[in-house]
């Protein structure tokens, strides 16, 4: 991670971190390889982007959500839990 990413954020970005870090800790990802760490200036959204393509993601300090990104449709589907997030990629799979 550049010390670009980290002078990008506000204080209320840094507590989006914060919370994605979070996250990941006490989540059932934990462990899962970390793709990218980034900003969106133009969302607000601090993200982590996950190996198996979920992307955990906080904006102006609010609580995080899992973001699975459909990049043949530009769809985005959001889930409260890693656990529902994991389990609609395990479905999706089985069609």
């Amino acid at each position: 991670m550049e010390n670009q990413f980290i002078s990008q954020l506000g204080s209320a970005d840094l507590q989006s971190y914060i919370l994605c870090l979070q996250a990941y800790q006490n989540s059932q990802c934990y462990g899962e390889d970390i793709m990218y760490v980034g900003f969106n200036k133009y969302s607000g959204y601090v993200y982590i982007t996950l190996e198996n393509g979920i992307q955990i993601a906080s904006c102006f300090g609010n609580s995080v959500d899992y973001i699975i990104n459909d990049y043949d449709t530009g769809d985005e589907e959001f889930f409260d839990t890693y656990e529902d997030a994991i389990n609609h990629l395990e479905l999706k799979s089985l069609k």
